[in-house]
């Protein structure tokens, strides 16, 4: 099978999972609420799925960096719901998220390290505060950061792989992608 086919294949089955709703208590324990969460909610799912596909035009160190820019952004945000603090507006950093990575890709936006790594972290601060505050109870606080980690960083490479695909492709391609995500995010913060 080809990388084409398969990156299709596993983005197609990321997408099918959204049906089910996410912000839910999943009904698992731990590892695999924590594994589930992030590929129940099309806002998590695209978010992290568009910075990966942003990540591969950037330079070399913020390339690198971008899987610990998000997965440190999620766990500390999780850190933070369980310490007990409420973040206002994190449905609206979730969204915005979506949005402003998709603007990132259509507008083809490379950015200094420290000003994409510290957007990056700032948005998934957001998404692991939702996780940290959806953990179900008597879950295992490690299993449940584990398996949050790892899907997370499973649709972040996914974005990736698919970034990297089209960047062998016309530019409005991607271009295309980013607009269709901002859309996307546009529509999520009204609906």
């Amino acid at each position: 099978m080809k990388l084409t086919t398969k990156l299709l294949t596993f983005a197609a089955l990321l997408l099918a999972a959204t049906t089910a709703a996410a912000h839910t208590g999943h009904g698992t324990g731990g590892f695999a609420s924590g594994l589930l969460h992030p590929m129940l909610g099309l806002d998590h799912l695209l978010a992290m799925a568009a910075i990966g596909f942003w990540s591969v035009r950037q330079g070399d160190l913020m390339k690198k960096a971008t899987p610990l820019f998000v997965v440190g952004g999620m766990i500390l945000g999780a850190g933070i719901a369980f310490a007990g603090i409420a973040l206002p507006g994190v449905e609206t950093g979730i969204v915005l998220s979506v949005m402003v990575a998709g603007i990132l890709i259509a507008a083809m936006a490379k950015l200094p390290t420290a000003v994409g790594g510290s957007l990056v972290v700032a948005f998934m601060v957001f998404h692991g505060h939702a996780h940290g505050t959806e953990m179900p109870a008597g879950a295992a606080l490690a299993a449940y950061l584990a398996g949050f980690s790892i899907a997370t960083l499973a649709i972040t490479f996914a974005g990736r792989g698919l970034g990297a695909l089209l960047q062998k492709t016309d530019n409005r391609v991607a271009r295309g992608v980013g607009a269709a995500l901002a859309g996307v995010g546009g529509y999520l913060m009204v609906g």
